[in-house]
């Protein structure tokens, strides 16, 4: 019996089909949603429109993802931003094209200031209508391109999964960022064969460095055990390369002192005498002090910036050596040069460090130590975080928190903040004895995340408490967020410092432009006891001292409501110390005295 043509080819697709996997002919966006559950994601935040609806359908007929609708696109990556912040994983969101796009600007930048893995996926026009300024079209990767690690077009099927491989592996390695994956509206509704999702990527261009350089970590240890008045300076990258474990055995083995960025707290507890406090322009006495009058000093995960060092000449003045710690090479020698650069992922670099140091016979000297850290207690006992309690008729903002520090240390806890006077004070007088439990935006001082953070925190740890503490200037930029809380059951506890003033702006005129107070002052607040009660939440007005321990403890008691504290501060109110813009860190301004 002759064997027919078409036989012969089927024959030959059932043989090829044992070595390889049978291709499944979907849809681009069910090869999105498959690409996404590979990469183990649990949540998505967004808000439909035109172009992705191809994707919204395709998430309808799947129950491992949930997705949350927020009230608007910048709540949506703020929201996964918290998320990546509290948990380490990639935050993922999910937008539409033209103003989506544009809405979700603010929180994609917001995230590449502060090095945080996130995938931002947005709609686009269908590829044949690109450049003729269809309706809600615009030039995403254009627009997007500043402010984002790295950004893909889309413009064919077949490469999607290899596109979202490659933008998790980008998100998530080296010095973390945002990448977005801009998908036109055809790309999500052509069928292609689907083979399975890859495995592994691989890209020539991009190739990150994670041990650092043997000779060098060499180096550096010599000189820091032979140092006299040694500092650790640690950032944000200790937390990001989930380090914290290193940190503190280093610190602890060498017996130096350390102080944590505004994005490193948390990273060496703030309870241990070592730790001198956050330090920069509203840093403690002690722990700016220190870095100007080191001789040595280490810097981990930490990029130097203006609101560290202040002025670079007035840095500079003091001879030292630097030994900086960093898995971006750009980051080193950008704002000062460092004598002994090491290139690597702080996780290993310091665990290569901490095996040398238990090798090495030779050991700090205890004598220098010992008289470099009766400096630091000389700098300590001017108790540069006092603050005048008042008569007890009004509110002193530091009390606040402190308050709710003293009533939840040592529990499961989360603080975020907005951007402003209370997030320098909760910075300060709450002590973060733990890493990734202190979520702000450090970088590009974004007004309106508290609430978004505090939700998306609150979704990946339902059984934590998230505190939200903000300002009423502040929590206005994303207050319709409160209806994803009650939607989402995501119970948090918003604290507002309302000082009816747009605080450190009010701060700023008062000491930089002789009281002229323009347009810092909030003449028409909402009630907002009523708003929170409108959004089916709990409000409380708090206007007297004795009143707020109270207040703290009774919202602690409704676990599963989410509730508004309106804490009615002093107005007048400064963030001391304060080191003024073009000065150097030494130069600061300890209380209203000085002024």
């Amino acid at each position: 019996m002759e064997i027919s043509k078409a036989e012969i080819a089927s024959a030959a697709a059932t043989s090829n089909a044992k070595s390889a996997p049978a291709a499944q002919e979907l849809r681009g966006a069910e090869i999105l949603v498959k690409g996404l559950q590979a990469e183990g994601v649990k949540y998505i935040w967004g808000y439909p429109g035109g172009s992705v609806l191809h994707i919204y359908d395709a998430l309808y007929k799947q129950d491992t993802m949930q997705h949350v609708l927020v009230r608007h696109e910048q709540a949506a990556v703020h929201a996964a931003d918290g998320y990546a912040r509290a948990t380490g994983d990639v935050g993922v969101a999910l937008v539409t094209s033209g103003p989506g796009v544009t809405n979700a600007v603010t929180g994609i930048a917001t995230a590449y200031m502060d090095s945080i893995p996130m995938v931002i996926i947005t709609g686009q026009v269908p590829t044949h209508a690109i450049g003729l300024d269809a309706f809600q079209e615009c030039d995403t990767v254009g627009i997007t391109r500043p402010v984002v690690k790295h950004n893909f077009l889309v413009k064919d099927a077949n490469d999607l999964a290899e596109t979202i491989k490659k933008a998790f592996h980008i998100a998530r390695s080296g010095r973390p960022g945002p990448v977005v994956i801009d998908i036109p509206k055809d790309v999500s509704f052509k069928k292609v064969p689907f083979t399975g999702y890859p495995s592994a990527v691989t890209m020539r261009s991009y190739n990150p460095v994670r041990k650092g350089h043997g000779g060098q970590i060499r180096k550096a240890l010599q000189l820091l055990l032979a140092a006299k008045r040694p500092y650790i300076y640690t950032g944000g990258g200790v937390l990001l390369s989930n380090a914290s474990a290193e940190l503190r055995t280093l610190v602890d083995m060498l017996g130096y002192p350390c102080t944590n960025t505004l994005m490193g707290l948390g990273a060496y507890p703030a309870s241990d005498r070592k730790f001198l406090g956050m330090l920069g322009m509203h840093g403690t006495v002690e722990a700016n002090n220190a870095m100007q009058n080191c001789d040595v000093l280490l810097a981990v995960g930490a990029r130097f910036d203006d609101r560290v060092i202040g002025n670079p000449k007035h840095f500079s003045q003091n001879e030292r050596k630097i030994i900086h710690i960093d898995i971006d090479p750009s980051s080193i020698s950008k704002r000062v040069r460092v004598d002994i650069p090491i290139v690597g992922d702080v996780k290993d670099v310091l665990t290569e460090m901490i095996a040398m140091i238990r090798e090495s016979a030779v050991k700090p000297d205890a004598n220098a130590l010992a008289g470099w850290w009766d400096t630091i207690e000389g700098w300590r006992k001017k108790n540069c975080l006092a603050y005048d309690h008042g008569k007890g008729d009004v509110i002193k903002p530091q009390y606040v928190v402190e308050t709710l520090w003293n009533l939840t240390k040592g529990t499961d806890t989360y603080v975020t903040s907005d951007v402003g006077q209370h997030q320098m004070w909760a910075a300060q007088y709450y002590r973060f004895d733990e890493p990734r439990r202190w979520i702000n935006s450090g970088g590009l001082g974004t007004m309106g995340v508290g609430i978004p953070y505090a939700m998306g925190i609150k979704l990946a740890k339902p059984e934590s408490e998230v505190f939200c503490v903000t300002g009423e200037g502040s929590v206005q930029m994303c207050i319709q967020e409160l209806s994803t809380c009650l939607q989402y059951n995501t119970p948090i506890k918003i604290m507002a410092l309302n000082n009816r003033y747009l605080g450190m702006v009010r701060q700023w005129q008062e000491i930089d432009y002789e009281g002229r107070y323009s347009h810092s002052y909030m003449d028409a607040l909402p009630n907002f006891v009523k708003l929170a009660e409108a959004y089916g939440h709990v409000g409380m007005l708090i206007e007297k001292p004795g009143d707020v321990e109270g207040a703290i403890r009774e919202a602690r008691k409704l676990k599963d409501r989410t509730v508004f504290m309106d804490f009615r501060t002093d107005p007048t109110e400064n963030v001391f110390p304060m080191v003024q813009a073009g000065k150097g860190i030494t130069e600061m301004l300890l209380s209203s005295e000085d002024l």
